[in-house]
């Protein structure tokens, strides 16, 4: 079975030339990343809504915590399957099936009567949006070559989109229809960019092994990934450093509008601001941040990235009054996010060449599933202390990850 760049083979130049935004391969790299942008916007959501929905199912801070937790960690989990399994199957078979699968627990959400549905829903959104963006990225590598680089900053900028779309999407719902409206519009980007990959992908479909031998030979790959990996010394630290980072980033995702609310006073329109803010930055940092990267020792760059979203953090809990509280989460939003880019490319760099992609797999699974406790811990806190005290919590995360790749970058 081939993933190999199919449009190559035509003879029309406009099929076959690598164009960002027409031909073959710029309808396809748009689909994509519409449909990422999407996903991310109907997970993200969510969080400026979250008091509104708390009061519509009746539900605690701990309870929607722990929906944050089930969806992210699913997501997690799906992580090192879908990166085999796109390597067995067609991209077309997993991203349709990722989208399918979304669009299913999005509908499931925005119609859940209580609790229990609500938790069914953002379970079947997370495994689906487990399976999309390694296909996707991998999609992305097959079309293009010469202009990867470029390819790819524009799909990965896809994800920040949409974290900025749902703050705005949160503030229109709730101002017209009420928090469940906003999944409609999520809901048709989604099935048309699932009708346009079915239309315009060139692949057949194909299904999975699902044959005893399989899921043995699976495990084994698995089992032996995580040997591997574990008996690296330096790769513990980094996973140890990255995980307490997604606890964080994971936190604020589900947490900081309601924190800006509750703790600060902000009303919603304003608190869905500051939760914009975090990807309005991030699109602005990450690139900077990943050239001072190439430039500078990487660990030292990702360490200061965390020194200054901690202090940034530690800014925005003693802080009062709107000026220096936005002031604080801007400069917050820019630490946190400046981190990402630099610490994968550390990861990458510590990775042997010839296992790379499921190296990748299996350590996204681990960061952003022990990250994906950060949710229920700040409902947790918040729920019996106050927001004020769960994010003093986070503080203390920043700082230790910090501590960690400072000692890495000493220890070379």
């Amino acid at each position: 079975m081939s993933h190999g760049r199919a449009e190559e083979s035509e003879p029309d130049s406009d099929e076959s030339s690598e164009r960002l935004l027409t031909g073959y391969s710029g309808r396809l790299l748009l689909a994509v990343s519409l449909g990422w942008a999407a996903i991310q916007a109907g997970r993200l959501v969510l969080s400026p809504m979250l008091p509104a929905v708390m009061d519509d199912l009746a539900i605690t801070e701990f309870q929607s915590g722990l929906a944050f937790t089930l969806l992210w960690g699913l997501y997690a989990l799906c992580q090192y399957p879908s990166g085999r399994l796109s390597d067995n199957l067609t991209r077309k078979s997993l991203l349709v099936a990722g989208l399918s699968l979304v669009i299913a627990g999005f509908a499931v959400l925005a119609s859940a009567p209580d609790y229990l549905l609500f938790l069914v829903g953002a379970a079947i959104v997370g495994t689906g949006a487990g399976l999309y963006p390694t296909p996707a990225r991998a999609l992305v590598s097959d079309l293009f070559v010469e202009r990867r680089g470029q390819a790819f900053g524009l799909h990965t900028a896809s994800g920040d989109v949409g974290g900025a779309a749902a703050a705005g999407l949160a503030v229109a719902a709730l101002a017209v229809a009420g928090w469940r409206s906003a999944y409609a519009p999520v809901l048709a980007v989604l099935a048309g960019v699932a009708l346009a990959l079915h239309v315009w992908g060139r692949e057949e479909y194909d299904r999975p092994n699902v044959s005893h031998e399989a899921v043995v030979a699976g495990l084994a790959d698995a089992r032996q990934t995580a040997r591997r990996l574990w008996k690296n010394p330096r790769l513990r630290w980094l996973l140890l450093a990255y995980a307490l980072y997604a606890f964080t980033w994971q936190s604020a995702a589900g947490f900081l509008p309601t924190f800006l609310r509750v703790s600060k006073g902000f009303p919603a329109g304003l608190a869905s601001g500051g939760f914009a803010a975090l990807f309005l930055v991030g699109a602005a940092v990450k690139p900077l941040a990943g050239s001072l990267g190439d430039r500078l020792p990487r660990a030292v760059v990702a360490a200061g990235a965390l020194v200054v979203a901690a202090a940034a953090l530690a800014g925005l809990l003693a802080a009062s009054g709107t000026l220096l509280v936005a002031l604080a989460v801007v400069a917050f939003a820019g630490g946190l996010m400046a981190y990402p880019p630099v610490m994968q490319a550390l990861l990458m760099d510590t990775f042997p060449d010839g296992s790379m992609g499921g190296d990748l797999g299996a350590t996204r699974t681990v960061y952003i599933g022990l990250g994906s406790l950060g949710p229920s811990y700040v409902g947790f806190v918040a729920g019996r202390v106050s927001y004020a005290a769960a994010f003093a919590g986070l503080l203390a995360c920043l700082f230790v990850s910090a501590g960690i790749v400072v000692r890495l970058a000493r220890t070379g």
